[in-house]
């Protein structure tokens, strides 16, 4: 009975209440903008005009255009596309191909003026000879390091076969990812095609720049469809589910493209910038490393063995240690540098810049001042102690060398120890370091290894045979460093404990899916931000993960084709594809004292269905949805009807 006091209600409302508008308490305008005619018409064919006008049923605005339509076939001079009152306008620059059809993809661009319902995505379409060309391709690109979508890269089909086609001629059609990375190619013709990708740097619809980002597969396919239904939900509300809806369509095939994305490593060299933030040490900074280093001439100084060179693995960053005080308090250094840079042909050729000037950033003078401030605060601290008749001292003290120790109180039993020197050492004494384990009460000398880390020079790992659930006491003699400049550095004393095993959880993958017999398989345990917590190889078909500390984390596997322990990018001139990169689909939740044994085949699904949505970055866009709010309206004004009736239906 109170349905039926509703719904007559609600019918008494309308009828009474027929005024457009809110403000009054009326109707909200929730319908979308509607197509009422097109000059020339939508899928017309034989059209020769490349002006387009389409008219719609009330005021619409266009939003970003420049991004959100695309034409295809791709458009070299960009047309003019613009919302005009009830009209876009379209008008295309290019010179128009005979027998090709035309679409003008508008995604979610359109809206209504006033309330900004979406249309919803519309494209048009013409031809220029006697028929329409129909046919869709669709699929997903991804970054290829990290099978994170990628929004917004054009993607484009050829039929021309040819590898150097993607370098030499314009793409044949064209679309642009949406921020899921998914593509719909449309408008094409039966044929045998390849899909590529392309971020266009200079709008020429091809690959000429390295710095491009790119995706090509040699796979091809011949677009189809078949008859097909889907299922659409009605909802009753936001909560209930009103019906569901078997609704035909057509579905068009391939529908799974998957492009995997990359950017060449640039080799190009050139000389970014050359600074001296410190006094005591200027860098050169490349685009790219090379295995011979700069050659130095000194123009007002004599650069004969006055640094000590540190470079990053790569060696496109190079620091230049000044050996002498007198060099680091001279504020102009004036050199001759020669290096190897890449000329227009792309060789590497022997360059050299003049009379460079390296100044620096903090003058002599004014770093004077500030060690008189210095000295002068500390003469009057003494002079205070002095009066309190307090211990003080009559001679300023020299800065000891101070390393930064990376040690933690509690450790994991896998974890090294990490010692970075504030400068290069011209002395280091492995010797001075202990390492002592404690056993009942009772301290006993522990074997440890004090070494360089591999490619670098000033830091230092400490490697032990860590016993869990023991205490140990990590003790550095006076001396044991000196830098450079003779700063000495201070004893050391430090008790850290290895936590128990019972705190952590083990962790065993069984790896399939992939044969690379020749090739190391790693896989990496990710945090939620997708950032590596660990990494092992797979041996034997496994990849186990020990001393696990407990939480919830995610996988990822790269196949190391190389074996040089990384994952490495592309090369299209090489016909080489980025190191193929896989992700476990799920999370997998650790506990103290579990084992945890899972299989993984790392092809069971699909590359674009891998990546777990809760550590994807490139989050999908909100879609535009119609607000429906006259149905809230109805119930409202309902509602107080019934109210001035006597009837109160909310209870």
């Amino acid at each position: 009975m109170k349905k039926l006091i509703y719904i007559f209600c609600i019918a008494c409302v309308i009828i009474s209440c027929a005024r457009m508008g809110s403000p009054d308490g009326g109707w909200y305008d929730d319908d979308p903008p509607k197509v009422i005619k097109a000059i020339p018409e939508d899928q017309a064919t034989n059209v020769h005009s490349r002006k387009i006008n389409i008219y719609f049923d009330e005021y619409i605005k266009l939003e970003d255009a420049t991004n959100k339509v695309i034409v295809s076939p791709p458009q070299l001079e960009m047309p003019d596309i613009k919302a005009a009152g009830k009209r876009i306008v379209v008008e295309l620059k290019d010179t128009l191909k005979e027998n090709t059809t035309y679409t003008i993809d508008f995604s979610d661009a359109i809206s209504d003026n006033n309330e900004g319902n979406p249309m919803g995505n519309y494209t048009y379409s013409f031809s220029t000879g006697e028929q329409i060309d129909t046919m869709e391709v669709s699929g997903y690109v991804l970054d290829a390091s990290n099978l994170e979508p990628v929004k917004g890269i054009l993607v484009g089909l050829y039929d021309d076969l040819a590898d150097s086609a993607f370098k030499t001629k314009p793409m044949l059609r064209v679309s642009r990812t949406d921020s899921r990375g998914h593509f719909v190619v449309k408008g094409i013709s039966p044929g045998t095609y390849r899909a590529y990708a392309l971020q266009e740097a200079d709008g020429d619809f091809r690959f000429t720049q390295k710095s491009e980002m790119i995706a090509f597969s040699h796979d091809t396919f011949e677009p189809s469809s078949k008859p097909d239904t889907r299922v659409d939900t009605v909802w009753r509300d936001s909560l209930h589910i009103d019906a569901l809806l078997q609704i035909p369509y057509t579905h068009f095939l391939p529908d799974d493209i998957t492009l995997l994305a990359f950017t060449h490593t640039q080799t190009d060299r050139v000389l970014l910038k050359t600074e001296r933030l410190e006094p005591n040490k200027f860098s050169m900074y490349f685009t790219y490393g090379d295995s011979l280093l700069p050659e130095i001439k000194g123009l007002n100084f004599n650069a004969d063995n006055a640094f000590v060179i540190e470079t990053n693995e790569m060696r496109d960053t190079i620091h230049y240690w000044l050996r002498d005080t007198m060099l680091v308090n001279q504020d102009t250094l004036q050199m001759d540098i020669s290096y190897r840079m890449t000329d227009t042909l792309g060789n590497l050729v022997l360059h050299t810049d003049s009379a460079l000037e390296i100044l620096a950033k903090v003058p002599y003078e004014k770093r004077m001042k500030e060690k008189a401030k210095e000295i002068e605060k500390w003469e009057k601290e003494q002079e205070k102690k002095k009066k309190r008749e307090e211990k003080y001292d009559s001679i300023f003290p020299v800065k000891p060398l101070e390393p930064k120790y990376n040690v933690p109180s509690q450790l994991d039993p896998d974890q090294r120890l990490i010692v970075e020197m504030p400068a290069p050492l011209q002395h280091c004494d492995t010797s001075a370091v202990h390492l002592y384990l404690e056993i009942d009460s009772l301290w006993y000398n522990a074997d440890c290894i004090f070494r360089p880390v591999e490619n670098s020079i000033r830091q230092y790992e400490i490697l032990a045979d860590w016993k869990p659930g023991l205490e140990y006491s990590l003790e550095i003699d006076s001396a044991a460093f000196i830098d450079i400049y003779g700063l000495v550095s201070k004893p050391y004393k430090r008790g850290l404990k290895v936590k128990k095993t019972e705190e952590y959880c083990s962790l065993l993958l069984y790896i399939s899916g992939v044969d690379a017999p020749d090739s190391t398989i790693i896989v990496q345990m990710l945090n939620k931000s997708d950032a590596v917590t660990k990494e092992v190889k797979v041996v034997g078909g496994t990849a186990k993960f020990n001393y696990v500390i407990p939480g919830k984390y995610y996988f990822r596997a790269i196949v190391d084709l190389n074996g040089n322990g990384k994952w490495d990018t592309g090369d299209y001139d090489a016909d080489l594809q980025a190191e193929a990169v896989y992700y476990y689909p799920k999370e997998i939740e650790c506990k103290e004292r579990w084992d945890v044994t899972e299989s993984w085949n790392l092809t069971s699904k699909p590359r674009f269905q891998q990546k777990p949505q809760e550590i994807t970055k490139q989050k999908p866009d909100k879609a535009k949805q119609l607000k429906n709010r006259n149905a809230e309206r109805a119930k409202q004004l309902g509602i107080e009807y019934l109210k001035t009736k006597g009837i109160n239906l909310e209870k």
